[in-house]
């Protein structure tokens, strides 16, 4: 087990649960509530610009390789296709997982404390796709040796998620939260940056990387 990788991915993706303690301050005012709130719409702005950008111009680059001759041009295509089916995957996994996890008929009426719930899972879970793809990066970064990026990547991510920790407890000020359930988000929106650095140190592959940054599109879309 590549634990030089592993203790990276810790450090990149556990400095969410720094901005998650925020959700037990009480008696937070209406004015601050809604700058949470709309702090976490923007991250998830950020996130879902951040990375269909950044596979466009994966597949943009192997557009204008493909016009000289390398790849094939089935190979951009190949990219292209993976591209739609993990933003397709991400998008209905989530509407999929919802339906048959979270108890939210159209018809049931959700208090707010619910609600709040409910968005603060569907923030974490998008996230954690999100992180994953980070994770891959640091991995692959680590994997062919270049530590210096590897470490860049590390300090970068790890401020970005702390950030992060933020729009997950955003959704939840204000509303009785347990220490279980504020963990558990935690896990769901940090940890996958931890498996993906893992993974990534394996090997590398090009289409992976495209499949999950689409997937993470997909779920914040969502």
């Amino acid at each position: 087990m590549n634990w030089t990788a592993i203790t990276l991915g810790a450090i990149a993706g556990f400095t969410i649960f720094l901005g998650l303690p925020l959700v037990f301050v009480k008696n937070l005012p209406v004015r601050v509530r809604g700058f949470l709130t709309a702090m976490s719409t923007g991250i998830l702005v950020f996130l879902l610009v951040e990375i269909t950008a950044k596979v466009i111009d994966n597949i943009e680059d192997l557009t204008v390789s493909a016009a000289s001759g390398f790849p094939r041009w089935g190979d951009t295509a190949f990219y292209a296709v993976l591209f739609a089916a993990g933003l397709f995957i991400g998008l209905m996994g989530l509407v999929w997982f919802e339906r048959l996890f979270i108890k939210s008929a159209k018809d049931e009426v959700l208090t707010p404390a619910e609600n709040a719930r409910r968005v603060s899972m569907m923030i974490a879970m998008g996230i954690g796709l999100h992180n994953f793809s980070e994770g891959l990066a640091i991995g692959q970064a680590y994997s062919w040796g270049n530590s210096q990026l590897a470490w860049l990547l590390v300090f970068g991510f790890a401020l970005h998620n702390a950030t992060e920790g933020f729009g997950i407890a955003g959704p939840l000020s204000g509303h009785p939260v347990s220490w279980g359930f504020i963990s558990l988000m935690g896990l769901i929106g940090g940890g996958p940056t931890l498996l993906g650095s893992f993974i990534g140190s394996l090997w590398t592959l090009k289409p992976l990387e495209i499949f999950f940054l689409s997937m993470a599109s997909g779920s914040i879309l969502y």
